[in-house]
């Protein structure tokens, strides 16, 4: 399949099972990653992997900080997010390391992130499996820097839930590139 192919068919997995990329895999994965538009070099994205008994530690830091930081009281609503980690083998958090730098503002660091986290979307592709980027109260939240043992120089960006698509891809249509660009000539 060539690449616009690939590009064009890609969508988001809600639903993820085993297996996901194996360690082999994801050296190359990251290294895909990290090929993303840096300006100036500064390698801004930062990628924690969570698979196995990591996850459990996941569901129980989004209980703590939904009930210590969120203030939520509602058990079901706090049992959702114990639970969301698991909607997936693997997770990755998507953490861009701030740097100060004359010509690299923050926003700019960021945006790098971003594109390592859709060349990921895109490697996982290549290899036959699927995510989806996910966002919420647990992203941007300079709260929960704490509770992964990260500091004030960081910010969470997303989750990708990595795995292996569970049924069918689903359809989606091609959109009119006419709404969307336009040209000066």
């Amino acid at each position: 399949m060539k690449l616009i192919d690939s590009l064009l068919e890609r969508n988001s997995a809600r639903g993820l099972i085993e297996p996901f990329p194996d360690s082999n895999e994801m050296e190359k994965i990251y290294q895909a990653a990290l090929r993303a538009p840096d300006h100036a070099k500064l390698k801004p994205a930062r990628f924690i992997q969570i698979t196995g008994q990591g996850l459990n530690k996941l569901s129980s830091v989004f209980y703590d900080f939904a009930k210590n930081e969120l203030m939520i009281k509602d058990e079901s609503v706090l049992q959702k997010y114990k639970d969301a980690p698991f909607r997936a083998p693997m997770i990755i958090i998507l953490v861009t390391k701030h740097q100060e730098h004359p010509k690299v503002p923050l926003i700019e660091q960021k945006l790098s992130t971003a594109a390592s986290a859709q060349n990921i979307l895109l490697a996982l592709e290549s290899y036959g499996y699927a995510g989806i980027w996910r966002t919420g109260k647990f992203s941007f939240n300079n709260k929960l820097l704490k509770y992964l043992n990260l500091d004030d120089n960081n910010t969470i960006l997303g989750y990708l839930y990595v795995g292996t698509r569970d049924g069918d891809k689903k359809k989606i249509s091609n959109y009119s590139v006419d709404e969307f660009v336009s040209v000066w000539e």
